[in-house]
């Protein structure tokens, strides 16, 4: 992977403003330390910083191609998992290759297509190219949304990156928050609304959308949707495609000339990769590493919950046991837990997942010392109806985020002004109502699969959204490529128009993924109860976050009180609330926790508060 950045202006010379640009491509350093590259003209600049995965010498950006009397420039961060098919057929319409990497075949894929290019791709990825005849920015973003691309247009610019903090580096643009930008921190963060770039004027372009921008301003279009469309196949059938788009896309993103590894958690999505992947290792000759995390004192500490049925130690050992892999134990403790809040957000660019971030962040630092690239099981449980909202009927029904029923509990820390001025649950629900007006559905479907479209499309869009988020920020900032299987388009496009019986086999949960990964896992583990991501139950870390909100509380002058109220945050400091920030893992902890990361964030970055 890579970071990508630039800008274009139809009224300043670019060529003046160079040292402002090449800032941009500083800060992106942690997402490609290997390589960079820049190109300049008049109108543009694009920056490059290049994470080495494939064809080392031959894959170097920018890339520039003349093409029918016309010269292009590539800026790429992703990857291509049909590579090989694209080239073959570009080669047929008579273009030529001196790489075997991707990149090439995505700049040649856009000679001969144009924007109709993205139709082509199966892979993760966020590019622009520049036309330098008809002075024209194209740009595009997976189907998914797993690679990041942000965008802000000012009086003179418009600006472009992989990530917000490199928008600022140049210069041109100031951090200003207004009321929408609380609204999306205070009611829907750590989730934010696709497109959305929370600072004022700073937009991300949404998964599945490209863009033309010229003289004329910006043309954003949409290219890919989930559809729904009438169902045929049988159970069995549809058993035995889930099995071959799961293994497929397991098998197409294990293609690196660099060391690729897998998390293991002992979980169903995890251990279905690290089986397909440990299968293709052993098939070569070789050894497949896995990764698993867990944290100090973290089984003294342990207590079932209704989320949390069990703990993952002793079926990450089932898994060792079952396949022919190294596994890594990473544990890690709670003061370095608590000490990453504040790098995650440095990550993110914005508040996140409190110590579910931080984890994840440490945990990639030491998959790092190991190798390059990794996969990991992100998002089955979004297309595959996993969580417990698409499963227990009264949540199901509720009107409302199913992650985030939390909405009067968030006002209440709110400035009483603000809290006015907000109008909480209106803002919320609309979001909520317009994203499942949005849901694509057959005519005559009964209430039950009716819903579930709503479901599937409500978390493709926001839940899954957070995760790919956290997932790119946190493994980017240590120069970790992550990759996720479970993205795969066309898994999601089939599964998308599967019927929930299908999908809740035997009344379990990702039933159907079970039944289609049959001899490919230790029962144990194919019938374990779902466990979510692991996160600390040492008693230590609350104590540690109350400590650090504590230090908020005593700053008199601290950024986090024109927004929040003292006296809430008091309140928090001494409650054990039973109502979830975010989702199943953001409990009375985690909620301290993310504040003491928005105060972080507010003295990070110094924004003007327009409210």
């Amino acid at each position: 992977m890579c970071g990508i950045a630039g800008a274009v202006s139809y009224i300043c010379n670019i060529q003046d403003e160079k040292n402002a640009f090449l800032r941009m491509q500083k800060v992106l350093t942690p997402r490609g330390p290997d390589q960079d590259g820049a190109y300049f003209d008049d109108n543009c600049a694009l920056l490059h910083t290049r994470l080495v995965v494939l064809d080392r010498e031959n894959g170097r950006q920018p890339m520039t191609q003349t093409y029918n009397e016309n010269t292009y420039t590539l800026i790429y961060n992703g990857e291509l998992y049909n590579t090989a098919e694209l080239r073959g057929e570009l080669q047929s319409a008579g273009h030529t290759f001196r790489s075997h990497g991707d990149t090439e075949v995505v700049l040649k894929a856009f000679l001969e297509w144009k924007e109709h290019c993205v139709e082509h791709f199966n892979g993760i990825f966020a590019f622009v190219v520049w036309d330098e005849q008809n002075r024209r920015l194209f740009l595009a973003r997976d189907r998914i949304g797993v690679k990041p691309l942000f965008y802000a247009r000012t009086d003179t610019h418009f600006l472009f990156a992989s990530e917000i903090k490199a928008l600022f580096a140049s210069g041109k643009l100031s951090a200003r928050l207004d009321l929408n930008s609380v609204a999306e921190v205070m009611l829907l963060g750590p989730g934010r609304t696709p497109g959305c770039g929370v600072f004022q004027d700073v937009c991300e372009l949404p998964p599945a959308h490209c863009a033309y921008l010229d003289r004329d301003g910006l043309h954003v279009s949409r290219y890919w949707a989930l559809c729904d469309r009438p169902f045929t196949d049988t159970f069995e059938q549809t058993v035995e495609k889930v099995r071959y788009l799961v293994t497929d896309a397991v098998q197409r993103q294990l293609v690196s000339d660099v060391p690729v590894c897998t998390f293991l958690s002992g979980g169903l999505d995890s251990s279905i990769i690290s089986s397909v992947a440990d299968r293709e290792f052993t098939a070569r000759g070789e050894q497949l590493h896995t990764f698993t995390v867990t944290y100090k004192d973290n089984d003294l500490y342990f207590k079932k919950s209704k989320f949390q049925p069990n703990s993952d130690s002793q079926f990450v050992g089932l898994m060792n046991d079952y396949l022919h892999a190294q596994n890594h134990l990473i544990t890690l403790d709670t003061e370095d837990l608590v000490a990453a809040l504040y790098l995650a957000v440095d990550a993110r660019d914005l508040p996140g997942m409190a110590d579910v971030d931080s984890s994840l962040l440490l945990f990639c630092k030491e998959i790092k010392k190991y190798g390059t690239v990794a996969l990991s099981g992100e998002c089955a449980d979004e297309i595959f109806g996993g969580y417990p909202w698409y499963r227990d009927e009264t949540i199901r029904l509720r009107e409302g985020f199913p992650w985030a029923q939390s909405t009067s509990y968030r006002k209440s820390f709110l400035q009483d002004d603000l809290a006015r001025k907000l109008h909480a649950e209106e803002f919320v629900y609309q979001k909520y109502a317009d994203t499942v007006a949005a849901a694509d559905k057959c005519a005559g479907l009964s209430a039950t699969e009716a819903r579930m479209k709503e479901m599937m499309k409500l978390n493709l869009d926001w839940f899954m959204q957070t995760l790919l988020d956290r997932k790119d920020r946190m493994s980017m900032y240590n120069a970790l490529e992550v990759r996720v299987p479970f993205c795969d388009y066309r898994i999601a496009e089939y599964l998308y128009t599967v019927p929930w019986e299908f999908k809740d086999y035997k009344h379990y949960e990702k039933g159907l993924l079970r039944e289609a990964v049959k001899g490919l896992l230790p029962e144990e583990i194919l019938w374990r109860k779902k466990s979510p991501y692991p996160k600390t139950h040492n008693p230590a870390y609350l104590a540690a976050v109350r400590r650090e909100l504590q230090k908020v509380l005593d700053n008199t002058r601290a950024p986090l009180f024109q927004i929040v109220k003292k006296s809430a945050l008091q309140d928090l400091m001494t409650q054990d609330v039973q109502q979830p920030w975010y989702g199943q893992l953001m409990t009375t902890p985690q909620t301290i926790a993310y504040f003491v990361q928005v105060n972080y964030w507010l003295e990070k970055y110094r924004p003007e508060i327009w409210i």
